[in-house]
C-alpha cells in the first residue's frame, strides 16, 4: 500500500480505536491483505509453495479498498475489516492458487470460503463485543498490488509481530 494511502488509513485506524476500545486496533505498519494463513508449516514447506506459486507467473492487479464489515455471530463483532470495491476476484484467484499449491505440499486446505478484506481490528473478548458505530472510511486512490509477501508472524501483547520471509513478484 503506498505510503499516503496508509497514512490516510492510519488516521482513520486511530479515530475508530478511540471509539471502540474493546478491539485491539492494527498498527498502520501492520495492515495487509491476507491470502491465505498457513499457521505452523515448517520453512522448506512454505519455500516450495512460494517457488510453486512463484512459478505460475501471477499477475499483478490493481486494489480499492470499500466499506467496513465484521466477522462475528448476531451483533458480537470478532473481526473488523474492510471490504475491497477493486481487485476482490483477483485476490479471491491469488488465493485459490496460493491454496492449491498449500494443498499439494499436504497442508489442510481453507475451509471457509475467502473473502477478501483488510483486517482493522479483533475484538479483545474471544466471544466478541458490539461495535459502536464508526466514522466513514477514507476514499483512498486504488493502487496496483505488485507483489505476495510472505510472513512469519508471531503473537505478542502489543499485538502480532510480522517479519518478511520471502516475496514473490507479481507480474
Amino acid at each position: 500500500m503506498p505510503e499516503p494511502q496508509r497514512t490516510e488509513l492510519a488516521r482513520f485506524v486511530v479515530e475508530c480505536a478511540e471509539g471502540a476500545p474493546d478491539f485491539r486496533w492494527t498498527p498502520a505498519a501492520n495492515l495487509h491483505l491476507t491470502i491465505r494463513f498457513v499457521g505452523n508449516a515448517d520453512r522448506p514447506v512454505v519455500e516450495d509453495v512460494a517457488d510453486a506459486v512463484a512459478g505460475r507467473s501471477p499477475s499483478g492487479f490493481q486494489l480499492g479498498l470499500g466499506g467496513i464489515g465484521t466477522f462475528g455471530r448476531g451483533r458480537m463483532a470478532r473481526v473488523v475489516w474492510l471490504g475491497l470495491v477493486a481487485g476482490a476476484e483477483a485476490a479471491t484467484a491469488l488465493a485459490e492458487a496460493v491454496d492449491a499449491e498449500c494443498r499439494r505440499v499436504g497442508l489442510a486446505g481453507e475451509e471457509r470460503p475467502f473473502r477478501a478484506h483488510l483486517t482493522l481490528a479483533r475484538a479483545r473478548a474471544r466471544e466478541g463485543a458490539r461495535l459502536p458505530d464508526l466514522p466513514t472510511p477514507p476514499l483512498l486512490d486504488a493502487w496496483r498490488a505488485g507483489e505476495l509477501i510472505l510472513y512469519s508472524s508471531r503473537p505478542a501483547r502489543s499485538g502480532s509481530i510480522y517479519e518478511a520471509i520471502r516475496t514473490v513478484a507479481l507480474r
